[in-house]
């Protein structure tokens, strides 16, 4: 079987006695950080609101939403038996496991509840910060990818297939984080900054985020073919998985969004 050496990183970025700072910290760090530098880069292509100070502002919420919203979300779609047996258990986030779907739900709802309370278009808002949600997605998988977890299929014929040393099986897989690192995080990334740049575009508010909503759609699908499935659940309806099934909706929503703007040629209500 073929397989490259996985990089022995150690998770811990820094110990300082019984200070623990881990990689998988820091991504969310560089997450949150830098896309709210990106943030207030892209408020200022146009005059009015929503200005940079709202989203200075916005920062704690896109926080708390990522982070309650993130590990809601694994609590009801990834391991809800175990939850309702353990429901205390819901609140140790430091053992792991959060979702991107249940993340992202909780970012939108601040959104439209900041919006409504700053009276600025949910729309023009929701564009920016689906603008900077890939740099996120990029870090967080590299943490993923540092950590050994959420690895992917076997691969014995691949000749970048890897043995991670949290594999019980012991056997080559698909670096499946780094695909999504590259798809969700780099090249979605790229998509939307031309996006952003392109008045015809910006200047339609809704459609930056459905074009989010597509892109992360379409990449979180097509990896989920080379990604293990979560062992406390498998494969699901179909054969596909969970991580597929929650992806469906967010590509009907985007469609819809960059379809109806480009049918009526009129810019969404605030």
């Amino acid at each position: 079987m073929l397989a490259i050496p996985f990089p022995a990183i150690d998770p811990v970025a820094l110990a300082v006695g019984p200070v623990v700072i881990r990689w998988y910290a820091l991504a969310y760090l560089a997450g949150f950080v830098l896309g709210w530098r990106y943030c207030l880069r892209l408020a200022r292509l146009d005059d009015g609101k929503p200005s940079p100070e709202d989203f200075d502002d916005f920062l704690t919420w896109a926080v708390i939403g990522t982070i309650l919203g993130g590990r809601l979300g694994y609590v009801l779609f990834y391991n809800f038996p175990y939850y309702a047996a353990n429901p205390l258990d819901a609140l140790q986030v430091w053992h792991g496991g959060m979702s991107f779907h249940g993340g992202m739900t909780g970012v939108l709802l601040a959104i439209a509840l900041f919006c409504w309370r700053r009276k600025v278009s949910a729309f023009v808002f929701g564009d920016i910060v689906a603008a900077c949600a890939p740099i996120g997605l990029f870090f967080g998988r590299i943490a993923n990818f540092i950590n050994g977890e959420l690895y992917g299929r076997p691969a014995p014929d691949f000749a970048w297939a890897m043995v991670f040393p949290r594999d019980p099986l012991q056997v080559p897989r698909h670096p499946s984080q780094l695909y999504e690192a590259g798809l969700e995080g780099l090249a979605l990334f790229i998509l939307l900054a031309i996006a952003m740049h392109t008045p015809a575009i910006r200047h339609r508010p809704g459609t930056v985020g459905g074009l989010f909503f597509i892109g992360y759609g379409l990449s979180r699908i097509a990896v989920e073919f080379f990604r293990e499935p979560d062992p406390q659940l498998g494969f699901l309806f179909a054969g596909a998985t969970m991580g597929q099934i929650l992806s469906l909706p967010m590509l009907a929503v985007g469609l819809w969004l960059v379809l109806r703007n480009g049918r009526r040629g009129t810019p969404l209500p605030a």
